[in-house]
């Protein structure tokens, strides 16, 4: 691994007492917040399951595929599952351009890695990215040494740049975003972040808000680039999940019916779109409806839900073993990875995280299959990608379950406008496309990397 050229700012602020504190604080906060965390891993479940990597403890045979010889290693780091399928379309591009090149991917919740496993190639590696501690990083970065860190979106730990700039690793933010709460926290810490930014050699981001504030925060404008959103590039998904949850229809008696899919649904939507639905249904009596919750472990609540509106559901796990039917209302989707061959199929999406709670989900993947996409006002996570939609008049926004309910029998009594609909919804994703390509190219150029 040849070592990459470091300026002067990025060693200083690599070598920079702050980091002492940095470290020495970084215990008592973890200490503090490591109840809420074990609350989540058990309400998730999963994270048993390759505990130890979270402290770069590895098996013998992950052990032996760190230690290959690699001619040209990415590390990809990538938080959750979003990012994940980011960071799958970079991998993609790379192995076009440069076939010899393998791959590292570190994740932090069990949801991702879920996905990733799935989707990840033989020979590449996918791992819990660990504690930030310095004797971690050090041992980590030994084992993969790779020859180009990639950062999907917002996800810069001091130790890991540290390490990187002091053994001249090349770092790239891409897709990088800065959300309003992140970028209220960062505030909060930029006597950090101005020696922490300077130590990416090259930030490239999703809309001039985000560079703006990277740029407040300590970047370099030389640096940072505003390239789009790769998430337009996703791809759509695999024929094979396709082809498993067409099967799932059918044996739900759902496939021929009028599909209403609330995706990545959180507290409080399911339980508005179940009285939506109950509304709906005997003027619409094809209707049916498909819940796929952002987290599987809310299955026992949102049956209770279910149970509790005198519906009759079925659970995606137990259709297998079960004989067909043709009277269920609701499919409720307690698995993970499916959820893409769900908006295949769906005649209207609600993409959650929208109505009851911040932030928002991707609604670009209904809208890569030509669905007209409802959601709520609350789209801080998006606001480049939502500002595209808006623009172009692809996107219903409502702000309750009056306008919901509104927006559902306008769609379902003009089919005629839900084409149009999902028509400018999937031009957006075709107009929009090219970041992956725009961000390689600045590596190449920027960096003088053979990608």
């Amino acid at each position: 691994m040849m070592s990459f050229p470091k300026d002067r700012q990025a060693l200083q602020c690599a070598r920079s007492p702050v980091w002492w504190l940095y470290n020495l604080l970084f215990p008592v906060v973890f200490i503090f917040l490591l109840p809420r965390f074990v609350v989540r891993m058990v309400r998730r479940g999963g994270y048993r399951r390759h505990f130890w990597q979270r402290i770069t403890l590895y098996d013998r045979s992950t052990r032996r595929k760190l230690t290959r010889e690699s001619a040209f290693r990415v590390w990809i780091h990538a938080v959750s599952v979003g990012e994940i399928f980011v960071a799958l379309r970079f991998m993609e591009e790379i192995r076009r351009k440069k076939p010899d090149a393998s791959f590292v991917v570190t994740t932090t919740t069990s949801t991702g890695r879920a996905v990733a496993e799935k989707q990840l190639r033989d020979e590449d590696i996918i791992l819990y990215f660990p504690l930030d501690r310095p004797c971690l990083m050090k041992g980590l970065l030994r084992l993969v040494r790779p020859s180009l860190v990639l950062l999907v979106e917002c996800e810069m730990w001091p130790n890991l740049l540290r390490y990187c700039t002091l053994s001249g690793i090349p770092v790239v933010l891409v897709n990088g975003r800065i959300s309003d709460h992140s970028y209220r926290n960062y505030c909060r810490v930029r006597f950090m972040t101005r020696r922490l930014l300077p130590m990416v050699d090259l930030l490239c981001v999703q809309g001039e808000t985000d560079r703006e504030r990277l740029l407040s925060l300590g970047a370099s404008p030389e640096r940072t680039l505003v390239v789009g959103s790769a998430k337009y590039e996703v791809p759509a998904g695999g024929e094979e999940v396709f082809q498993v949850v067409e099967r799932v229809l059918s044996r739900v008696g759902f496939r021929g019916r009028t599909l209403l899919v609330g995706g990545s649904t959180w507290p409080g939507e399911e339980e508005a779109l179940v009285r939506v639905y109950r509304k709906l249904r005997p003027a619409y009596p094809d209707l049916r409806l498909i819940l796929v919750p952002r987290h599987v472990e809310r299955t026992g609540e949102i049956t209770a839900l279910l149970a509790s509106h005198g519906v009759r559901y079925a659970l995606r796990s137990a259709v297998e073993s079960e004989s067909g039917a043709d009277d269920y209302d609701v499919l409720l989707a307690d698995t993970t990875g499916e959820l893409r061959g769900f908006y295949r199929w769906a005649d209207i999406v609600f993409v959650g995280k929208s109505l009851t709670q911040r932030g928002g989900q991707n609604f670009i993947e209904p809208a890569q299959f030509g669905r007209p996409v409802i959601t709520g006002p609350n789209l801080q996570n998006f606001p480049v990608v939502a500002r595209d939609f808006l623009d172009a008049q692809a996107l219903l926004v409502i702000t309750d379950e009056q306008e919901l309910s509104e927006a559902i029998e306008k769609l379902l009594r003009d089919p005629a406008l839900r084409e149009e609909y999902g028509r400018k919804a999937l031009n957006v994703v075709r107009e929009k496309q090219g970041a992956v390509r725009r961000t390689l190219e600045q590596i190449r150029s920027r960096l003088s990397l053979e990608l």
